[in-house]
C-alpha cells in the first residue's frame, strides 16, 4: 500500500482532470437516448482520444453512446458544488428514458474519504448495506429501473500492485460482492466485472499512473460491455 501523501497526490491529479472533463462531456439529447455511461475515471480514461470505455462500446455496438463519467466522481458526493458539476455519479444522470444505463464507481468514495482506503466498512454499508437492498447504490438502481432502463454495473479490475487504490481493495471487493448478489436477485441489472478480461500482471493494460486502463484495456473493457448488451438486447440499429 502506497503512503497516504502519494494517494493524496494522486487524488488531487484526478479531481483536476476532472474539473477539466466535467465541462465537455456528451451533450445530452433531449427526453434521453440509448445508451447513458456514468462514473469515475476509469469508465472516462482514453475519452479525450476517443478511446474510453463508452468510446468503444458505440463502435462495437454501432449505437448511440452518451457519456457523462468525469474523473475524480464519488458515487454519493455531499459537497453540493462539486456534485453540481458532476463529480456526484448519481448527479451526472440527466433523467429522461434510457435503453441501457452502464456505470461504475464507489473507488472515490474510499479514496476521498477519512478513511483513506483503509477501515471504510462503514462507508461501503451506506453505499450498499450487508442486506445489498438498503443504500445509495440499490435506491439509485431502483431509480433508474422505474424509469425503464436496463441497467449495466461494471465492476472494477484488480489493480498491478503499483496503483492509487491498492489499500482500497478489500472494501472494494465487499461492496462489488453485495452489487453482483443484488444484480443477480433484481431483473433488468446485470454486473459485470473488469476483473474478467483485465491481466492484472499485463503492464500495457495499465495507464502509466498503474491505476487507469490503457487504451488497450478501455477497448477490452468497452467490448467486453458491448458484447453484453447485445447478448441481453434484440434491438436492430
Amino acid at each position: 500500500m502506497i503512503k497516504n501523501v502519494a494517494l493524496r497526490a494522486r487524488l488531487f491529479v484526478i479531481l483536476l482532470a476532472g474539473l477539466v472533463v466535467a465541462g465537455c462531456t456528451d451533450t445530452v439529447p433531449k427526453g434521453g437516448g440509448d445508451i447513458l455511461v456514468i462514473g469515475d475515471s476509469v469508465m472516462a480514461w482514453n475519452g479525450s482520444a476517443n478511446k474510453s470505455i463508452g468510446d468503444v462500446m458505440g463502435q462495437v455496438l454501432n449505437r448511440k453512446v452518451v457519456d457523462k463519467s468525469v474523473p475524480g466522481a464519488k458515487f454519493s458526493n455531499d459537497n453540493a458544488l462539486f456534485s453540481a458539476l458532476g463529480f456526484d455519479i448519481q448527479q451526472q444522470y440527466p433523467g429522461g428514458t434510457w435503453n441501457w444505463v452502464v456505470l461504475d464507481g464507489g473507488a472515490n468514495d474510499l479514496g476521498f474519504s477519512d478513511c483513506k482506503c483503509a477501515a471504510c466498512t462503514s462507508i461501503v454499508d451506506k453505499l450498499i448495506a450487508a442486506d445489498e437492498q438498503s443504500g445509495d447504490i440499490p435506491r439509485f438502481i431502483r431509480k433508474l429501473r422505474g424509469s425503464g432502463a436496463q441497467v449495466l454495473w461494471m465492476g472494477y479490475y484488480a489493480g498491478n500492485g503499483k496503483g492509487s487504490f491498492e489499500g482500497c481493495r478489500d472494501d472494494l471487493v465487499l461492496m462489488e460482492r453485495r452489487i453482483a448478489r443484488y444484480a443477480a436477485h433484481t431483473t433488468g441489472v446485470t454486473f459485470l466485472d473488469a476483473e474478467n478480461v483485465i491481466d492484472q500482471t499485463d503492464p500495457t493494460l495499465f495507464a502509466s499512473d498503474n491505476t487507469h486502463p490503457s487504451a488497450k484495456a478501455s477497448k477490452i473493457i468497452g467490448t467486453y460491455l458491448a458484447k453484453a448488451i447485445s447478448a441481453r438486447d434484440d434491438r436492430s440499429h
